[in-house]
């Protein structure tokens, strides 16, 4: 028997020397409380109980082993079974299937004693003929009540007996009629004690389902909120520090996608596993569903505990795992959450180390982070800001600014950049690097895309035929497969020719699906629309994305702009990216030209457009028209 499983109704009664039992002679039970056989192998266990049941009127006599108590069973009878599950010569479930040889469930009931470790097996031991069972450290107020159940339930059966034995008697003097009669009662009493018997297995089988996960075996979500709800209410009354901590695997879809969820599966049991065998006995243990985990912890020192124990499980995680013939490694990132101020019940601590967790992924992955305040305060703007781009959506609040761009040869406007501007009644200007990700994030952004697309095509159709407009397209919005759909119905119902349409896409298109999001260009370009590569330079740059896709225009990001005059490494870049694009028969366009200094720069460098404050701000489309009557030439 494991050390864990020793803790077991010590608070009270001095060890008794180790004699062996005296068995007095059977006797029916007919009324008393019962005579109760108690098996463990640790003899403190047994005296405690025996005890303490004896206390309330039972006759209990001990067994130190399995092979003990089989003699004993052998030699006399007893009315219940107290059977430990793990014991060094046999086991309790070995011991229950000698005892069903013999004995059925309502002859001889056996509640089998499991510690929590072990409630993976206790499934089994109720379908191999167990009673019921009870779990370390043993709640006597709880082993009693499912005692007297199940003895009660024993004196039943052995009335039912004593009413068949009294018909049988009656059978020796009444007519074949009434022994028919009489059989049928008899068969129907059967099936009765085999239905309340299936029913019992039935409810505990299904009590322990629903509080434990059906693929790892160890406590689910309820039982973690349950678990969780009396940790809090025991910090409260005896004092101590808790802490919460919610892990979440990386790495862990991508395995699932390429291997299949078999092998997903597989590798979250060899995972809850090695999670189990690595936590502490108070620890609790539990799978929130999917590739979510989480562990109650209690300590004297928080969240300092916690993040020791964060530290070892990202290592003891990140270790390969080999699952199916494969060779598997993912992370973790962890929340942690301690429970103290706003945060003493368990959905508000949960919540809080979710948070967290999402903190420890925004930052790099592989990594925990401690739940602050401050992230539930952001969390709850983001949620504010995303209700009300909902609204925007909703009730049209959204518009589109255009901001022209002008070839530099000729020094007159050549197209315009559409540029959705959102302004909040409550929250005023809200920026697009700040709403356009979280439409990202929430699946928006293919309607605001489409929306854009649509207004864009149809305002620039008002325009002078040498015109074009430019959209942003996102790689959210590729992703999705609707673009090319979307493109085409904005060019028929605005009547706009393709040639006119400018798509701005950036560099991370490429990260992911690039064979795919290439393949997209290349209809789009077929379909006669112009691609161009928006903020070359700032994100993934590589020569192997040029030969990819045929741009029509690379936008050299502001950035190096800004640093023309004083930086000769942001010159010496621009000078580099004007001669790619003529290589590659494509135009240029300096963004964030804002001074004639710079504009001079980059007329010596060779770029072939510029867009900026010096040309003008972003504009609503009423002031296009005016724009477009003075046509002024960019000069120096």
């Amino acid at each position: 028997m494991s050390t864990a499983s020793s803790t077991f109704l010590r608070r009270s009664a001095d060890a008794a020397p180790n004699d062996p039992p005296h068995v007095d002679k059977p006797t029916p039970l007919v009324g008393g409380a019962g005579r109760l056989l108690i098996v463990d192998d640790i003899r403190e266990n047994r005296e405690i109980l025996r005890r303490r049941f004896e206390r309330h009127g039972f006759h209990a006599i001990e067994a130190s082993g399995g092979v003990e108590a089989l003699a004993l069973l052998e030699r006399a009878s007893f009315d219940l079974v107290l059977l430990d599950m793990m014991m060094p010569d046999l086991s309790g479930l070995q011991v229950l299937e000698r005892i069903r040889e013999q004995h059925s469930p309502g002859l001889l009931p056996v509640i089998m004693v499991t510690a929590k470790s072990q409630s993976e097996d206790v499934v089994d031991a109720l379908r191999r003929g167990a009673n019921d069972y009870i779990t370390k450290p043993v709640d006597f107020s709880i082993a009693l009540a499912r005692v007297t159940t199940q003895l009660d339930r024993k004196r039943a059966e052995e009335k039912i007996q004593q009413m068949n034995a009294e018909l049988a008697r009656a059978n020796e003097v009444l007519e074949s009629r009434v022994a028919a009669r009489t059989q049928d009662l008899v068969h129907s009493n059967e099936l009765l004690r085999s239905e309340i018997e299936q029913r019992e297995k039935s409810q505990a089988i299904s009590v322990h389902l629903a509080h434990h996960d059906a693929l790892t075996g160890i406590g689910n979500r309820l039982l973690l909120h349950k678990q969780l709800g009396e940790a809090l209410v025991h910090r409260q009354r005896q004092g101590g520090q808790l802490a919460v901590l919610f892990i979440d695997l990386d790495g862990f879809k991508t395995i699932n996608d390429t291997l299949g969820h078999g092998t997903g599966d597989s590798l979250l049991k060899h995972l809850a596993s090695r999670l189990k065998n690595s936590l502490r006995e108070g620890d609790k243990l539990g799978r929130l569903g999917g590739d979510e985990f989480a562990v109650i912890q209690f300590g004297q020192e928080q969240p300092k505990e916690a993040t020791a124990l964060a530290t070892r499980l990202i290592q003891l995680i990140g270790a390969p795992f080999s699952v199916d013939g494969h060779d598997l490694v993912i992370g973790a990132s962890i929340g942690i959450a301690v429970a103290e101020g706003n945060y003493q019940d368990s959905t508000q601590l949960l919540r809080a180390a979710d948070l967290a967790m999402y903190r420890a992924k925004a930052d790099g992955r592989g990594r925990f982070r401690v739940f602050d305040p401050q992230l539930d305060r952001l969390a709850q703007e983001r949620r504010g800001l995303e209700t009300a781009l909902r609204n925007a959506i909703d009730q049209g609040a959204l518009e589109i600014h255009y901001q022209p761009f002008a070839n530099l040869e000729s020094g007159r406007i050549s197209g315009f950049e559409a540029l959705c501007r959102w302004n909040d009644p409550q929250r005023g200007f809200v920026p697009p690097s700040s709403f356009i990700p979280l439409a990202e994030e929430i699946g928006l952004i293919d309607l605001i895309g489409n929306w854009i697309l649509q207004r864009a095509c149809a305002d620039a159709a008002n325009w002078p035929e040498d015109i074009t407009v430019a959209v942003n397209v996102s790689s959210a919005q590729l992703k999705s497969g609707q673009l090319f759909g979307a493109v085409e119905a904005a060019l028929a119902a605005s009547g706009l020719r393709p040639s006119r349409l400018e798509l701005e896409v950036t560099e991370s298109i490429f990260i992911q699906s690039s064979d795919a999001n290439c393949a997209l260009l290349s209809r789009l370009g077929e379909l006669g629309v112009r691609i161009s590569l928006d903020d070359f330079g700032t994100g993934y740059s590589s020569l192997s994305y040029l030969r990819s896709f045929n741009f029509s225009k690379i936008k050299i990001d502001r950035s190096f702009i800004n640093d023309l005059s004083t930086s000769e490494s942001s010159a010496a870049i621009v000078r580099a990216v004007c001669g790619l694009a003529r290589s590659f028969g494509a135009t240029t366009t300096a963004e964030g030209v804002e001074t004639t200094d710079q504009l001079a720069h980059i007329r010596a460098e060779g770029c072939t457009d510029m867009q900026g404050y010096f040309l003008s701000r972003p504009l609503p489309v009423g002031e296009i028209p005016a724009l477009l009557e003075r046509m002024l030439p960019v000069s120096v």
